[in-house]
């Protein structure tokens, strides 16, 4: 059996990368799994978890995983594309696929016209259907400092690391991402060092890929790059 393992990014939930686990989902037998790390999801409680904890759970969850499957895809958005990355180092991982990894962060560029934007919807009186300022939100206000610190950390101890995935890795980033910038995926596209790698540019999309306006080519990539054909081959 195929296994993939679904992980979403720093004080995000595994909705971040659902429409992409509800595909695989449809169109394949694997078993997919995209659980929620310590402290996140729908009423996140960040304040006392260490990234040693994050670190720890997706290793369980990988192992768990390839007890139960002799092929095993990782797929990691954001931070979790890190921790997708570190698996990848230490475990039987057969292909990996990265979306908005963040090795680096913050395109204050980007960044700065995303805030124009929610400043004009905002003077118009749109703030609320404004996306962009939904999701800066959760992430300024519901994000304690220590929590900040412990994704600096798990950065940093994670990027020396990525010069050590040597398995097909694809990697997926917008181009108008106001958090991980353009920059991050080329760090990634240069320091991994498998020979079977693909960089991946979505022309329209910020953040979340999963949700954006290129979402179809980014279904399309991944499913060209884990072989997915019809539902009874797999």
């Amino acid at each position: 059996m195929i296994g993939c393992l679904c992980i979403h990014g720093f004080t995000g939930s595994p909705y971040e990368v659902e429409p992409i686990v509800e595909y695989l989902k449809e169109n394949t037998n694997w078993n997919i799994v995209s659980p929620t790390l310590p402290g996140h999801g729908e009423e996140a409680t960040l304040e006392k978890v260490s990234y040693m904890e994050w670190i720890s759970f997706v290793e369980k969850s990988m192992e768990t995983l390839t007890k139960e499957c002799e092929t095993v895809y990782v797929i990691g958005f954001s931070m979790g594309g890190l921790l997708a990355s570190y698996l990848a180092t230490k475990y039987r991982v057969d292909k990996l696929v990265l979306l908005s990894a963040a090795a680096q962060y913050i395109n204050i560029k980007q960044l700065a016209l995303d805030i124009r934007d929610i400043i004009k919807d905002g003077l118009r009186g749109h703030i609320q259907d404004n996306v962009l300022f939904q999701r800066y939100r959760r992430k300024i206000v519901a994000t304690p400092l220590s929590a900040t610190r412990e994704f600096r950390k798990l950065v940093r101890y994670i990027k020396p690391q990525l010069r050590h995935v040597e398995i097909p890795t694809l990697i997926v980033q917008g181009v108008c991402d106001g958090i991980v910038p353009v920059t991050s995926a080329h760090y990634l596209f240069e320091t991994i060092c498998s020979e079977e790698k693909k960089l991946v540019f979505l022309a329209s999309s910020h953040h979340h890929v999963c949700h954006g306006p290129d979402y179809e080519q980014l279904e399309e990539e991944i499913s060209q790059f884990l072989n997915i054909k019809e539902k009874s081959s797999c």
